[in-house]
């Protein structure tokens, strides 16, 4: 563990990998740190945050000296319930689905199987408000960026990058292989949370019309 000052109201913590990210997570909700406003989540950094600069000597002090859970992958989500599990609705028509199917070696079907055949977890948002960068419990669908990027991706188009899947939250350019899209708006300001999105949130696609 790292920690690299951010100004007069936070720090960031660097972790080894992912998976002592997680735990610090869990070690964070466990035991919440006076004077801590907010911790945000990315891929092996977590940003807290302090309501008060006076506070942030203290909280640096408390957070090496925090003990963080031993094991287990989904020590972040121990206070999600199973039963929480938004389900997102997709239409499997995306342009790069050819193409993702033939580097995974096998046909499209079995392209919308892998991704409609398990829970998804939101490990952290960024890139673009909205935007939740999720891991699927199963894998199996790990494929390259697009060599070129997109100008432009239409708002709700489901894509895969690397590990991950997401779900573009509103037009933007983007380099993630692009397997479908779905109708769920996945920000807007109007909501508490705007978003859908958020880390910690377990997700299973659907097929659209089943």
């Amino acid at each position: 563990m790292r920690l690299r000052p951010c100004g007069d109201r936070a720090v960031l913590v660097e972790l080894a990998d992912a998976d002592e990210r997680r735990r610090l997570e869990a070690a964070l909700r466990a035991t919440p740190l006076p004077g801590v406003l907010e911790h945000v989540p990315a891929a092996r950094t977590v940003l807290v945050t302090v309501n008060d600069p006076t506070r942030l000597v203290g909280v640096v002090a408390a957070l090496r000296s925090l003990t963080l859970p031993l094991t287990g992958a989904d020590v972040a989500t121990e206070s999600v319930p199973d039963t929480d599990v938004l389900e997102i609705p997709v239409t499997y028509d995306g342009d790069d689905l050819p193409e993702v199917a033939t580097h995974l070696g096998c046909d499209v079907r079995e392209v919308v199987t892998r991704h409609t055949g398990q829970v998804w977890l939101v490990e952290f948002a960024g890139f673009a408000p909205g935007f939740g960068y999720l891991l699927g419990d199963r894998g199996g669908l790990e494929v390259p960026r697009r060599s070129t990027p997109r100008t432009r991706i239409p708002a709700g188009a489901v894509g895969l990058a690397g590990p991950w899947s997401g779900v573009y939250p509103r037009a933007s350019p983007g380099g993630w292989q692009l397997i479908g899209r779905t109708d769920l708006e996945m920000w807007d300001t109007r909501r508490d949370p705007p978003a859908v999105l958020e880390p910690g949130r377990r997700v299973r696609f659907l097929e659209a019309g089943l």
